[in-house]
């Protein structure tokens, strides 16, 4: 297996193909949330993706073995933030725009910038800065049609909350899954985080869960299935080339999401609401490419 980061043009077209397949899930939850409530869905999301995640860890030659973990409460504080961060991400799918919903996925390295000067007494370069402002006004432009109208958008803003609580809670997994990568292998990650996800979908069944045949039971099939193969092409894209390099395919996510919204839901944003992801995109670009740019526009003096 040592050979794989040899191959980056391999890293390259798997990450894009996880990019593809996060946006079909995306689209498939977007899709069963017309019937289907929020716990329901993270079940089935979560559950189905056991499926070619185990599948994944035997070819590799990682299973039972993978069960096995030196840190089953990192794993299980790491489930916590990804779970929620899964809760409120469906939520804003339920609520805005496939192309909204995943262009506010990308706050979560602008929303490090304010957390950073405040917790940890950081000082941006000025790049970053001023991305991280660019990227909340943004958000700003993509909530004005929300507005605009002789009543309140009441399922924007909360499309654009949650979607802002996604990005924090996203935030607190990176971190943690950061941490876990020290010990463990990326597909004994994946798989506890999907057992505990499953367990929190199931805890809201006594709350109430929709009887769903033929179709809306097959888009949650279908977005589990999805998303368990997405984050095994994105380990396996990892393994090939180096993450810098992959980094900015990870944004084509929002052209797919502008695709389906047309093909599929035949939505067309707002112009306000396009500019603002393009505003949001560009911004999270910026920081996390901030280092490289001020090193280049240095050399260059």
């Amino acid at each position: 297996m040592s050979g794989k980061r040899e191959h980056p043009a391999w890293g390259i077209a798997l990450r894009l193909t996880a990019t593809l397949l996060f946006t079909i899930m995306s689209m498939m939850v977007r899709l069963a949330s017309a019937e289907a409530p929020l716990g329901q869905i993270v079940f089935h999301r979560s559950a189905w993706a056991l499926i070619p995640v185990v599948a994944y860890l035997a070819w590799r030659g990682q299973f039972p073995r993978g069960l096995r973990t030196r840190n089953p409460f990192s794993h299980l504080r790491r489930s916590a933030y990804g779970c929620a961060s899964m809760f409120f991400s469906f939520l804003a799918l339920s609520k805005l725009p496939l192309a909204l919903a995943t262009a506010l996925s990308f706050l979560a390295p602008l929303l490090a910038v304010p957390v950073g000067v405040i917790v940890l007494r950081e000082r941006p370069s000025w790049l970053v800065g001023g991305a991280a402002l660019l990227g909340f006004g943004g958000v700003l432009l993509m909530l004005a049609p929300a507005f605009i109208g002789p009543r309140l958008d009441a399922a924007t803003l909360i499309g654009v909350g949650a979607a802002l609580a996604a990005a924090a809670t996203t935030l607190g997994a990176r971190v943690e899954v950061k941490r876990l990568t020290a010990t463990e292998l990326p597909g004994t990650i994946v798989l506890y985080f999907s057992l505990i996800c499953a367990a929190g979908g199931l805890a809201t069944l006594p709350f109430g869960w929709a009887s769903l045949q033929g179709l809306s039971f097959a888009w949650l099939v279908g977005a589990g299935i999805a998303g368990g193969l997405a984050h095994i092409c994105m380990t396996e894209a990892v393994a090939r080339a180096p993450i810098s390099l992959l980094a900015p395919f990870e944004y084509t996510a929002l052209l797919w999401a502008v695709l389906f919204d047309l093909l599929v839901f035949g939505l067309v944003p707002a112009l306000p609401s396009l500019a603002g992801a393009v505003l949001v995109v560009l911004a999270a670009v910026l920081v996390v490419f901030a280092d490289q740019l001020v090193a280049l526009l240095a050399r260059r003096r």
